[in-house]
C-alpha cells in the first residue's frame, strides 16, 4: 500500500498562477480551488487509496516569532489568500482528509504525518507530493518525494544527487544558503556548491572546522567561507532551525484514517460553490467503480 501525502498549500499557489480566473456569481475567486480539487480527483483516479493534504490554514507560524524576515503571507494576492478556507472545505467533502495547520505548516504536517505512515507495517511506500527543498530531509527508508507535475520520486539517492548532500544534512544546508520563499537568506557568500561541498564532508554546522586549513575539502574561498560561518554561526543554526521540520505537528492517529472510502455527501454543495459540478459527478463515478 502507498500512502499519498499532498502539499495543499503549494497546489493552490501552483494552480493560481497556472489556471484561468473564475469567479462565481457571488464574487468569490475559485479557479485555484476547482485545479486542487481536480488533481487530487486524479490522483485518486489513477489509483490512489489513501491520501493526506495538508494546507497552512494560515501562513504564520512559530517560525515567526523566530525570525522577524520569516515569511507572512504580505504580498500575497487577496483573491489567493481567499482560497484557503476553500480548498479546505472542497477536499473535505471529496472525502480526503485535511491537516489544516495554524501554529504549525504544511511542511511539519507532511514530515510528521509521513513518518508516523512509515512505522505502519502495512505501508509498503510513502510519497510526499511536493517538490518544496525542505522535503528532502525527510526522504529514507518507506519514504520518498514526488513532484507529481514532473514526474520525478527521489529516494535518498535522489536528495543527494539533487543538492549534493544527504537527507539528514538539508536543514543544515538551507541554513547556510537559505531559502527566498521562506523568506530566510543564509549566510553572504556561502551558495549551493560551496555549501554541498562542505556539507558532504562534514554533515553537519557543529562538525566544520572554524578555521579552512582545517578543512580536507577543496572549496573556492574557503577562507572567507570559514570566517563569515565563524562570525555569523548563531545566524546559520537558527535559519537551520528554521528549515528543520517539527515531527509533532497535528495529523492522524492511524493510517486508516487516510483511506478515502467516496464523498461525504456535502460535496454537490460545495461542488456548487465553486461552479464545479464535475468535481461532484467525477468523485460520484469513481465511488461508483470503487465500491460496487
Amino acid at each position: 500500500m502507498d500512502v499519498h501525502l499532498v502539499d495543499g498549500t503549494y497546489e493552490l499557489f501552483r494552480y493560481h498562477f497556472a489556471m484561468p480566473s473564475h469567479i462565481t456569481a457571488a464574487g468569490q475567486e475559485v479557479g485555484a480551488t476547482r485545479g486542487v480539487g481536480g488533481t487530487i480527483l486524479t490522483m485518486l483516479e489513477e489509483g490512489a487509496t489513501h491520501v493526506g493534504v495538508a494546507t497552512d490554514h494560515v501562513i504564520e507560524s512559530f517560525r515567526n516569532d523566530l525570525y522577524d524576515g520569516y515569511k507572512d503571507g504580505s504580498g500575497t494576492e487577496p483573491e489567493l489568500l481567499s482560497q484557503f478556507g476553500l480548498v479546505e472545505d472542497l477536499l473535505r467533502a471529496i472525502g480526503v482528509q485535511v491537516f489544516a495547520m495554524v501554529e504549525y505548516e504544511a511542511d511539519d504536517a507532511l514530515g510528521a504525518g509521513a513518518r508516523l505512515a512509515a512505522e505502519d507495517d502495512a505501508v509498503d511506500r510513502v510519497l510526499i507530493c511536493t517538490p518544496d527543498k525542505d522535503l528532502g530531509q525527510c526522504v529514507g527508508g518507506k519514504i520518498f518525494q514526488l513532484d507529481r507535475r514532473k514526474g520525478v520520486l527521489s529516494g535518498v539517492d535522489g536528495v543527494r544527487e539533487k543538492f549534493g548532500v544527504g537527507p539528514e544534512s538539508i536543514p543544515d544546508y538551507l541554513g547556510l544558503v537559505g531559502d527566498a520563499a521562506d523568506g530566510f537568506p543564509g549566510l553572504a557568500g556561502w551558495g549551493a556548491k560551496s555549501a554541498a561541498a562542505v556539507l558532504a564532508r562534514y554533515e553537519h554546522l557543529e562538525n566544520i572546522p572554524a578555521d579552512s586549513h582545517d578543512w580536507d575539502v577543496v572549496v573556492r574561498g574557503a577562507s572567507k567561507l570559514a570566517l563569515t560561518l565563524k562570525h555569523n554561526f548563531d545566524d546559520a543554526l537558527l535559519f537551520r532551525r528554521i528549515a528543520t521540520i517539527e515531527y509533532d505537528a497535528p495529523t492522524f492517529s492511524s493510517v486508516d484514517e487516510l483511506e478515502w472510502t467516496g464523498p461525504t455527501e456535502d460535496l454537490a454543495r460545495v461542488a456548487a460553490l465553486v461552479d464545479a459540478p464535475g468535481l461532484a459527478n467525477r468523485a460520484t463515478r469513481l465511488a461508483a467503480s470503487r465500491f460496487p
